[in-house]
């Protein structure tokens, strides 16, 4: 029986996490929206930010990471954001345009996807300005729903929660940023490597090695250190009883065959 590689696994525990976290993201907004029962609201953002540090801890612990967890888990953070900002502006906790700004920056990055696939690249990875724009953004969420209650805790709650706010917006986008200059280098490198491809021309190699009778590149220690001794045999002057031509000593005397 063959194994299934690690990149090929769909049911692994981060997965599951992961899963957990998506059906949690309509829960979520009921409870913001329908009933307006904020400690529970809380309670499953809690769940998803907790579930989102274990799923990549024992993905990397139990040799678990997965091509389907590298889709699930950055759709899930986005989700998340989405609907709490949604929420927020549906009560008149924060204003339109923050959640248009987000969005916007998603919307970018999701239309980038096709130009990706159509040069032989996938999604691109999460990189660490996107992580941490995404704990940012979901610790400002919580806070500013505290926030809606007034008092010495709400107005505490209020200025923290849009410092999380404000620095998340700023990082997320800087991570848009990071993401368009990375794709514009793939995408840079594929097309001059077609060019090359058309015209006939092969790549350079990195050093103009090239190999003698040993096989061994000019570059190599063994064959430098050949190259900078004589031979020992063509170094040692000949005996008298050998035959071949008359050999010299140190001070140059020539000694007859």
């Amino acid at each position: 029986m063959q194994s299934t590689p690690a990149g090929d696994r769909i049911w692994t525990v981060p997965n599951l996490l992961s899963v957990l976290r998506l059906i949690g993201v309509p829960v979520f907004l009921w409870l913001i929206l329908v009933p307006q029962a904020d400690l529970w609201a809380l309670g499953v953002l809690a769940f998803a930010g907790i579930s989102d540090w274990l799923d990549g801890k024992i993905a990397r612990a139990w040799n678990q990471v997965s091509r389907l967890g590298a889709l699930l888990d950055p759709m899930a953070d986005r989700l998340y954001i989405f609907a709490a900002l949604l929420g927020l502006v549906v009560r008149g906790i924060v204003p339109w345009w923050l959640m248009a700004i987000l969005v916007v920056r998603d919307v970018l990055i999701v239309l980038a996807l096709p130009v990706l696939r159509h040069y032989g690249y996938g999604p691109l990875p999460v990189n660490f300005a996107g992580k941490a724009a995404t704990l940012c953004l979901l610790y400002s969420f919580p806070l500013l729903f505290i926030a809606g209650y007034g008092g010495i805790v709400g107005d505490v709650a209020k200025i923290v929660g849009w410092a999380f706010a404000i620095w998340g917006t700023a990082i997320y986008w800087w991570a848009g940023l990071l993401y368009a200059v990375q794709g514009l280098r793939l995408i840079g490198q594929t097309r001059r490597a077609d060019r090359s491809s058309a015209a006939g021309v092969a790549p350079a190699p990195r050093t103009a090695a090239t190999t003698g009778d040993s096989g061994s590149a000019p570059g190599d220690r063994a064959d430098e250190e050949t190259r900078a001794q004589p031979d020992e045999a063509a170094r040692a002057p000949r005996r008298p009883d050998d035959s071949g031509p008359p050999f010299s000593d140190r001070k140059g005397a020539t000694s007859p065959p």
